[in-house]
Order: C-alpha cells, then sequence, then structure tokens
C-alpha cells in the first residue's frame, strides 16, 4: 500500500527501536546465561571499585548523555588492598551499569547518586535515586526474573536487569540490598567481600 515519505518515516522509526529492544533483550539473556555459569568457569582477578565504577558510568552516559551522575569514594579507601576485590570484571560492570541506568529512568531528574566505603570485610556500594520508589508490595519481588512492578508504566524494560544484577553480585559472594520510600526513592546497596575475607 502507497504511504507517504512521513508515513514510512513513522514506520522506520518504530521498526528500528522494536530492533533496538530486541538487541538489548538478547544481550541482557546472554549476560544472564553468562553469570548462571559455575564460578568455576569464570575468570576472577584483582580489581579496583572505583576503577569498575567509572568505566560503568562512561558507558551509562555514552548511551545517555543526559544522565546526571555523582560519585562519591570514601577517602578511608585510598589504600590498594581496601578498594580492590576479586570479581569478574565485565560481568561486575554489567550489574553496575544496570543499577545507575535503573536509577536515573526512575528518577524525574534523571540523576543516580553513588557511595562508596569500607565496612573493614567488605566494600559498600550505594546506588540512589529520589525517584518514584517502589511499591512495598512489589519489594520482595524485584529481582525475580521478568518480573514489572507497577512502575512498569513509568519506564520501559525485560526486568530482567534486576534479577541479572541479583546474580552477578551473589556469584561474587556478595549481597543486593534495597530500601525504598514510596515518592521519595530507593537506595541499593551492594555489599563486596574483601579479598582477605573471602
Amino acid at each position: 500500500k502507497d504511504r507517504s515519505t512521513a508515513e514510512y518515516k513513522v514506520i522506520i522509526d518504530n521498526t528500528l527501536n522494536d530492533a533496538q529492544k530486541l538487541k538489548k533483550l538478547f544481550n541482557s539473556l546472554l549476560d544472564f546465561a553468562k553469570a548462571s555459569y559455575d564460578s568455576s568457569e569464570i575468570s576472577f582477578k584483582a580489581l579496583r571499585i572505583d576503577e569498575l565504577l567509572l568505566d560503568a558510568c562512561q558507558q551509562v552516559l555514552q548511551a545517555n548523555p543526559d544522565y546526571k551522575l555523582d560519585i562519591f569514594i570514601d577517602p578511608a579507601l585510598e589504600d590498594e588492598q581496601m578498594i580492590s576485590i576479586v570479581g569478574n570484571e565485565y560481568l561486575l560492570q554489567v550489574a553496575f551499569v544496570n543499577l545507575i541506568e535503573n536509577a536515573c529512568k526512575f528518577s524525574d531528574n534523571q540523576k543516580c547518586s553513588i557511595a562508596t566505603k569500607s565496612s573493614g570485610t567488605s566494600i559498600q556500594l550505594e546506588f540512589k535515586d529520589d525517584g518514584i520508589g517502589i511499591e512495598p508490595q512489589d519489594l520482595e519481588r524485584i529481582f525475580t526474573p521478568f518480573y514489572r512492578g507497577n512502575n512498569k508504566a513509568y519506564s520501559e524494560g525485560n526486568g530482567i536487569g534486576l534479577s541479572l544484577s541479583k546474580k552477578i553480585i551473589l556469584l561474587h559472594q556478595g549481597e543486593i540490598l534495597v530500601r525504598s520510600t514510596k515518592g521519595i526513592g530507593s537506595v541499593f546497596q551492594i555489599n563486596l567481600p574483601h579479598p582477605s575475607a573471602l
């Protein structure tokens, strides 16, 4: 059927958007599969948390130049051993990117504040937003693969990011916690053990 140039442009734009969504879903599923491997099959090495975070932030800003990111590194983490962990660089960056993008997506100001500190046996990272918050009934299910809570109308997604992030953190013998207040925002906290604590 003949269509105007404007109609064809809309159709092509929609097709391109659908292709990009499929690509993102496909990549997320591949990462999910990688994070499901036996830990003995994944390469781990000494990594600096500050460098991982900076690389993740750069990756997010390249894809979303309008996002605003604040990073605070506790001065007490200046010591090389205090700021280092043993992990898989690629997978940890995937987890950090997911958490940063989530914070920005669900905030009107598109901002994520990231803070790091040491608890002695672990490094603690917090990803904070001033967004819409998470409904109490959704909090217990947000790490379930493909689950999308009541906030799904606010932003697009496929429900894999948070479950993938949790799987990656658990693979690194860490833990991920969340606290959220409706209309005020959410904080995702990650605790990753220092090499000496493993």
